[in-house]
């Protein structure tokens, strides 16, 4: 059975009017806003993730990857659509609250731009959700966090601030943040591209460890290599849709769809 399942997602972002529209009527009451205009950001998504996969999502900007992300963890609501996990099902467009709480329970999200905050040191970003949102004890949120810190090679940072801290270090913090939770599954959102191609090996190396120790993950990613070499399975999206997932061997040696091809060819030219 897979860990997760998703099927037929669809995801639109409204803009509206500025302008005020009264009533139609003798007398104004009150106003209402216009929508002028509507994007289809996910437009019928299916994604199945095994346990222990690591699934890299490539696509060109605007193709919908981090708006899926935000989506699977509730960050944004979804129009329609259905999420299975461990086996439990929900139908994403009137999920309650309740089991939004109970789903993030067992996944973490790492952000682009680490979300860390700054009054804080580094163990006290790791530990501050099991204190706070998992009521869990202070001298055993720090031996947690104080372990994931080491995991991901910054125990002699615990005390630092984020603004003592490389950008490297700092999404090694989210990371170890992200661990300490004990999550099922991690949801990465393009974790390297705010960093340089030095601090980027750094990020990646420890990525690599916690793929080869079978932890779930799924990430949007630049990072070529990364989706070639370590990922389980690649899928390539543009325009709100799958245009094609395969085995990562498969899909960057024998990609299907001329789209596939265009986008792979035109980033190693890049490269």
């Amino acid at each position: 059975m897979a860990m997760l399942e998703i099927k037929n997602i669809h995801k639109s972002f409204r803009t509206y009017d500025e302008k005020p529209h009264f009533h139609i009527g003798p007398f104004p009451r009150g106003h209402a806003r216009r929508v002028i205009r509507t994007l289809d950001v996910l437009r019928g998504v299916d994604l199945t993730v095994e346990k222990g996969d690591v699934v890299a999502i490539l696509g060109p900007s605007g193709s919908g990857k981090t708006t899926l992300l935000r989506c699977l963890n509730f960050l944004e609501p979804t129009d329609s659509g259905s999420l299975t996990f461990d086996g439990e099902t929900f139908d994403l467009s009137r999920i309650s609250g309740a089991d939004i709480a109970r789903l993030r329970k067992k996944t973490a999200f790492v952000f682009q731009n680490y979300n860390l905050f700054r009054n804080k040191t580094a163990l006290q970003n790791v530990t501050e959700g099991l204190v706070v949102a998992r009521k869990m004890p202070k001298a055993e949120a720090d031996a947690i966090g104080r372990k994931m810190l080491e995991k991901v090679g910054l125990a002699d940072r615990a005390d630092a601030y984020p603004r003592q801290l490389s950008g490297g270090q700092q999404q090694r913090v989210a990371i170890a943040r992200a661990l300490a939770t004990d999550p099922e599954i991690i949801y990465f959102d393009e974790p390297t591209s705010a960093l340089d191609p030095e601090l980027t090996g750094e990020v990646l190396s420890v990525m690599r460890q916690l793929a080869e120790e079978g932890m779930t993950m799924l990430v949007v990613t630049h990072e070529m290599g990364f989706a070639r070499n370590v990922s389980s399975k690649t899928v390539f999206m543009e325009n709100g849709v799958v245009v094609e997932q395969a085995p990562s061997q498969e899909f960057f040696a024998n990609p299907k769809e001329e789209r596939t091809r265009e986008f792979l060819q035109k980033i190693s030219q890049h490269a």
